[in-house]
């Protein structure tokens, strides 16, 4: 039976990708195809299935990367092959974003659609920026209306006298470029010169700009503050209220540009952490973890684990590649029974876990020292010790290990390589000065950063930036070759980190 192709035109937000809705990610998880706009959030796509095709048809401000008509045929070109087909816009796609001439087009054609409501920017933008555009002290009317429409033309198609009439806010869409003959037509309709206006920017992200003032002095302002689209024009008495109400310029990181070092497979946690505190975090996975050259000793291990006393892991990636081994065997925790273990940090401990271990030994410091020290209470002699970790690992831990008279096998079970996915974009914007913060949580992470880095353009392109690292042993890396480092993190974990940069910002705040 041959497959029929459906689309689905999904509103992907105002740009917070946390602001899609759970059927629009849905949809994205299992599209064949995904057609995507310029202001749909870019990690909304790394949800795509890797078999899924991603096409960019960029529409920006009047630069476009293709015509409504040619990304009206390539829709129903895809769906017409038997995909699911998913259009990405911005936004929510029937409030200007031209989704009904696409429901059209796939209607006509008889090609099946179903339409996923996103939350308008026309809504979000002024709500992250402290304005609520119903409050029962100012307004109970609102009206949203394109600011594309030429103004010079002779008749307009917009009632401007029943909009300055009737609505007590306004919120246009598109009306940057447009935005002295907005403030005309809405003066010469009626509106008093001393309305409050709002000009937002990059709602809902950390990038968010927003400018006020009244209908005579906004077009002077925002000249000076040189704002340039994606913008969301509010006009009406409810501006006045975000003097009081502004809340995501309040948060700690608000603005900051954060680069993520981290291995795609891990940074979620320290990405979803910095970006609730206001941050941009920029991800450049400098490494990736990948399994080791030769899966024999880890084999061999495996299948005489009853000769093994203690089972030590220094990491998450390491607990996760033994399991996976020990399950790929045939085997299961049972064989563990015996068998004590010791883990570096919390979040090895929670892994660890997972698996229904829980952990004899857990240091009170996150470092292989911290483990040695802990093993000092322990009888070691004689005792057999498996210590699966990466290949680069540092060679302390196994060497005191055996001092204390323990037999030790350390086994490579995976490895760090240099990812450099989106090497030219990171150095673009260390060029630009559009970095605040570089965030190392390993050695290997700042190895290959390092190596990014043209050495002749080193110092200039890490002058004003900051380097976080998780804990001593990271920074005492990063020094050796050549970063300043400014933040360390007492606690040698993501949480303490975060808080690490945290309380830098503070103080640097407090001394500005």
């Amino acid at each position: 039976m041959e497959k029929k192709g459906k689309v689905y035109l999904v509103g992907a937000g105002p740009g917070d990708p946390g602001l899609i809705t759970l059927k629009g990610l849905e949809c994205i998880r299992e599209a064949d195809v995904i057609i995507y706009d310029f202001l749909a959030a870019p990690s909304l796509l790394s949800h795509a299935a890797k078999k899924a095709e991603i096409l960019y048809v960029g529409k920006k401000g009047g630069e476009h990367t293709l015509s409504q008509e040619g990304i009206n045929a390539l829709i129903a070109k895809k769906a017409s092959q038997g995909l699911v087909v998913v259009r990405l816009k911005g936004g929510d796609p029937y409030i200007f974003g031209r989704g009904g001439e696409e429901s059209e087009i796939l209607a006509e054609a008889g090609i099946a659609y179903e339409v996923v409501p996103g939350v308008t920017s026309a809504i979000a933008a002024p709500a992250y920026a402290g304005i609520p555009l119903t409050h029962r002290a100012f307004t109970s009317t609102v009206g949203f209306v394109t600011g594309h429409e030429d103004p010079t033309k002779e008749v307009s198609g917009i009632d401007w006298e029943a909009l300055a009439r009737g609505m007590g806010t306004l919120v246009f869409l598109m009306g940057m470029k447009n935005l002295k003959g907005l403030v005309s037509r809405l003066t010469t309709a009626g509106l008093p010169g001393s309305t409050p206006i709002a000009l937002i920017r990059w709602g809902t992200t950390p990038d968010q700009v927003t400018v006020t003032g009244t209908l005579e002095t906004i077009t002077d302002t925002a000249e000076k503050a040189a704002l340039k689209p994606p913008v969301v024009i509010v006009v009406g008495k409810v501006v006045s209220l975000r003097t009081k109400l502004a809340w995501i310029e309040k948060k700690p990181l608000f603005g900051k540009r954060i680069v993520v070092t981290r291995a795609r497979e891990q940074a979620s946690d320290l990405v979803q952490a910095l970006s609730g505190l206001g941050a941009r975090c920029l991800e450049y996975p400098t490494i990736r973890i990948v399994p080791p050259d030769d899966f024999e000793p880890l084999d061999t291990a495996i299948e005489h684990l009853s000769n093994y006393d203690w089972l030590v892991f220094t990491s998450v990636n390491g607990v996760a590649a033994f399991f996976e081994r020990l399950f790929r065997q045939g085997k299961d925790v049972r064989v563990l029974g015996h068998v004590k273990t010791a883990v570096i940090g919390p979040a090895t401990q929670k892994k660890l876990l997972e698996f229904g271990l829980k952990s004899d030994i857990v240091p009170e410091s996150y470092r292989a020292e911290s483990v040695i020290e802990a093993f000092s209470k322990e009888v070691l002699s004689g005792k057999t010790v498996l210590l699966p970790r990466a290949r680069e690992a540092r060679s302390i831990l196994p060497e005191e290990l055996r001092k204390m008279g323990a037999k030790v096998n350390d086994i490579a079970v995976y490895r760090t390589e240099a990812a450099g996915e989106g090497a030219e974009t990171i150095l673009g914007l260390l060029g630009e000065k559009g970095v605040d913060i570089i965030t190392f949580t390993s050695s290997s992470t700042v190895k290959h950063f390092k190596a990014l880095l043209p050495e002749d353009r080193f110092a200039a392109l890490m002058e004003g930036v900051q380097v976080a690292s998780i804990g001593p042993i990271t920074s005492d890396t990063a020094r050796t070759l050549g970063f300043t480092v400014d933040i360390t993190a007492k606690t040698f974990t993501i949480p303490g980190l975060v808080e690490a940069i945290l309380q830098y910002q503070k103080r640097a705040s407090a001394v500005s």
